[in-house]
């Protein structure tokens, strides 16, 4: 028995290594199996170099129609499951059909790649770079092994970042005035505002702010649409009065938040809001919901 799994193991091992790989900046990825593990992390129009290690095992030579290494950009879609759209693919071939009976190390690089999207894992899809490298095979099954590395871009602050003004009411029962200091926040940002009451005849138990991510999949009838509630802040406890005003200060780097995408290779987006909740004694909600925008700012060392 033991003979016959040993005869589909395959006759080697691959190491995949980056050139800079204990250097590097390193992310966190999640993987398949929920585990979270770190891997390099690039920005566009990097080069990407390393080695690829082909390690026959022991006794054992393997026969091969040539080796090549891939770089590829890669939606999945989870509700799609076996698709997959690769929106970036580089191939490098590594050697010609033959024999190897030693371990070989093969040098290879990928100069100035375009990564245009970051690396994300949400709900409904994964956004992910892999390196893979591929040793074909006659009449059996080609060897394969993947390395994952993460990507992350940076935004400029913005030129033109706007405050948001806004009035919302109920008639003749509740009429209040809010404003956040700017529209555009980076990811590491302190939300700053202001809640002014105009008119208060109900009676308002609390209020709270809340930070919403809504993930959208697919296009047409095939629309996945995932809100999440990533944050609760509460700002009153207890019944305003008519000319109060509540601070807001609240700070974003706790939170586990991307940068907003908007249709990524038409695949997908990702936005956030800011929700302002107001409940009052019969435990009735009131609410009002504002887009912001958030980017990644090129942290400074």
């Amino acid at each position: 028995m033991n003979f016959i799994v040993g005869a589909f193991k395959p006759p080697c091992n691959i190491t995949i290594t980056f050139s800079d790989g204990k250097t590097r900046k390193q992310a966190s990825i999640k993987k398949d199996n929920g585990k979270t593990a770190m891997v390099p992390l690039f920005q566009s129009q990097e080069t990407i170099s390393g080695e690829v290690i082909i390690d026959p095992i022991q006794g054992k030579k393997v026969e091969h129609n040539g080796i090549k290494v891939e770089l590829l950009g890669r939606i999945e879609l989870y509700f799609d499951r076996g698709n997959f759209y690769d929106f970036t693919s580089l191939v490098r071939e590594l050697d010609v059909p033959g024999e190897i009976y030693e371990r070989k190390t093969y040098p290879f690089e990928f100069s100035t790649v375009e990564m245009p999207y970051e690396s994300y894992n949400g709900i409904n899809v994964r956004l992910r770079y892999i390196l893979k490298v591929t040793v074909s095979r006659n009449y059996v099954s080609n060897i394969v092994e993947y390395q994952e590395f993460c990507v992350h871009n940076y935004t400029p602050l913005p030129t033109i970042n706007n405050s948001i003004k806004m009035e919302v009411g109920i008639e003749d029962c509740l009429h209040i005035e809010f404003e956040y200091n700017k529209s555009k926040y980076h990811l590491k940002d302190v939300i700053i505002g202001k809640i002014y009451f105009l008119l208060v005849r109900i009676k308002i138990k609390n209020m709270e702010l809340e930070i919403r991510r809504r993930e959208s999949t697919g296009s047409g009838p095939n629309t996945y649409v995932e809100t999440e509630t990533l944050a609760k802040f509460e700002l009153m406890d207890g019944a305003p009065v008519r000319g109060e005003s509540i601070p807001i200060r609240l700070f974003l780097s706790p939170y586990e938040l991307t940068p907003t995408y908007r249709n990524i290779n038409n695949k997908f987006s990702v936005k956030y809001f800011l929700n302002l909740v107001l409940v009052d004694e019969e435990d009735r909600r009131y609410f009002k919901q504002q887009e912001i925008t958030v980017y990644r700012l090129q942290e400074t060392s």
